[in-house]
């Protein structure tokens, strides 16, 4: 007040309201020429604020965050940093800033369009699985935002860019294709092999494995199975090479977006699985006692077959029943078909043999089942052939014993109601068998009587009466033998292949 001197009593910031709008101030100003009412006079002062730079420029946010993808080419825009940042200082001289000082770990591979602009671009294609880039996904970069104008007040913005992998790769399989090789004999569930592929993109993809084609049977939609993740292929039906020899399957490879194929190849091994069929596994038959030796009983033969196994592997051996050793088969190895042969002769009147009726166990051995060092020390059993002979007495029908004493064995066959037809021949054969001896009878009579002389008349001499000599009177005892024919057998035809039912008692037949 005693000096007139006008001083700032407070900061002024220029940059703030109300000075931002209007930045001049005005006082007035009196002045007395004495305390007590003298006289006095006013005056207006006008202030103008002038701006100065007192801010730095400022970023929001400070921190950034984009992503990139790896195959983006050279000069591909980022970020516009100019967007988020500002000088709040009122004068255009003041408010101007740069963005400089683009540093960080690879920032060697971005730029700024110009220090003005602030626009953020890559300066090269990122490619994630070249050595130089392995590893790397995100870079960390600094830019300094920073005045014109002196003092130059600057801030930092920082920047991280991470690289997206891009799927730029398909899989590729270690194998163009696969083959493997299986036992038939191998197990439900046994892995049989594996396969393989991956692809050039960085991180590594998850492959994703799947059967697309091929592996099917008649029996089965698919027998083969892949794992999805590691490629193991095992099998869930069991193999017969007899029926399919090969598979061929078409697997694919998948990283979710792009796909790859190989072909797998199953060879099927052949093992010898199959035991030998042989027709017929059971068959029953009578012979006569004296049948001669080396004979084919009754024409008997047996024929085998085996899936997996040549015709003259096939090895034949009598194990049970064979007393004595009676019966052999021909030829016994090295054919498929074999005929029973009576080997040596039976002797009951000795003693020798004791057995009318022989159950024969036939073995039908598989030489591609025996193992080299097996061979001479066992054999293995793959097939079953039951034989039931019977062996029929030579008994006479008549058998003389002391004069006037016959004995006549009489056999008589009792069949069942339903063999209707055995009646019927028995009698028409009665009939014909009669009339046929009644004509010989008759015949024999007429020659008779052309050939003897009239009684009393023969050579001209009278007839002595001479005492009439008994004949020895003859008892005939007849026996009857009743052979009820039950049919509790059956067999087939080796000629015919027919089926028949037997007697196991007397012998008697009919065709089912």
């Amino acid at each position: 007040p005693a000096t007139g001197v006008l001083q700032v009593t407070g900061r002024i910031n220029r940059d703030a309201l109300p000075l931002w709008l209007h930045p001049n101030v005005s006082v007035i100003l009196r002045v007395e020429d004495s305390p007590s009412g003298g006289h006095a006079s006013e005056m207006e002062i006008t202030i103008i604020i002038d701006d100065i730079n007192d801010n730095p420029p400022e970023c929001n946010p400070s921190t950034f965050r984009k992503e990139a993808n790896e195959n983006m080419i050279a000069g591909t825009f980022l970020l516009d940093l100019r967007n988020y940042c500002k000088d709040i200082d009122v004068d255009p001289s003041n408010n101007r800033f740069n963005f400089t000082g683009l540093s960080g770990f690879g920032s060697n591979n971005f730029a700024l369009e110009s220090t003005g602009s602030g626009r953020l671009v890559i300066t090269g294609s990122i490619d994630l699985e070249n050595p130089a880039y392995l590893g790397v996904e995100v870079y960390s970069l600094t830019v300094r935002v920073q005045d014109i104008a002196c003092p130059d007040y600057s801030n930092i913005i920082y920047i991280y860019i991470r690289i997206k992998p891009v799927n730029e790769f398909f899989p590729v399989f270690s194998n163009l294709s696969y083959e493997f090789n299986v036992p038939e004999i191998t197990k439900v569930g046994s892995s049989i092999g594996r396969v393989n592929a991956r692809d050039k993109d960085w991180p590594p993809s998850a492959i994703t494995y799947s059967i697309v084609a091929g592996g099917g049977t008649r029996d089965y939609t698919n027998i083969f199975w892949i794992s999805p993740t590691k490629g193991d292929v095992k099998i869930l039906a069991r193999l017969d090479y007899e029926t399919t020899q090969k598979h061929i399957l078409t697997v694919q490879a998948s990283d979710q977006e792009k796909t790859a194929t190989a072909s797998v190849t199953v060879n099927v091994l052949e093992v010898n699985d199959e035991e030998p069929v042989c027709s017929p596994n059971f068959y029953s038959f009578q012979i006569p006692v004296s049948l001669a030796v080396g004979t084919n009983i009754n024409g008997f033969r047996i024929e085998c077959q085996d899936r997996d196994s040549d015709p003259r592997s096939f090895r034949y051996f009598i194990n049970e029943g064979n007393v004595n050793n009676h019966f052999i088969f021909s030829p016994s190895a090295g054919s498929n078909i074999s005929r029973l042969i009576l080997a040596s002769r039976f002797d009951y009147e000795s003693g020798l043999d004791t057995n009318w009726i022989y159950r024969l166990r036939v073995y039908i051995t598989d030489d591609n089942l025996l193992f080299a060092r097996d061979k001479t020390t066992h054999l293995i059993n793959t097939g079953t052939v039951t034989l039931s002979i019977r062996v029929i007495p030579n008994l006479p029908t008549v058998i003389a014993t002391t004069p006037g004493f016959t004995v006549v064995t009489k056999r008589e066959n009792l069949y069942s109601e339903s063999a209707w037809y055995v009646p019927f021949i028995i009698t028409l054969g009665g009939l014909l068998l009669f009339g046929l001896l009644g004509y010989l009878g008759f015949l024999l009579a007429t020659w008779v009587c052309t050939r003897c002389p009239p009684a009393g008349k023969a050579y001209g001499a009278p007839l002595i009466n001479a005492p009439e000599k008994k004949k020895p009177k003859k008892e005939v005892v007849v026996t009857m033998t009743k052979l009820n024919t039950v049919f509790d057998g059956e067999a087939r035809d080796p000629v015919t292949g027919r089926m028949y039912e037997f007697n196991t008692q007397s012998g008697a037949r009919r065709w089912k």
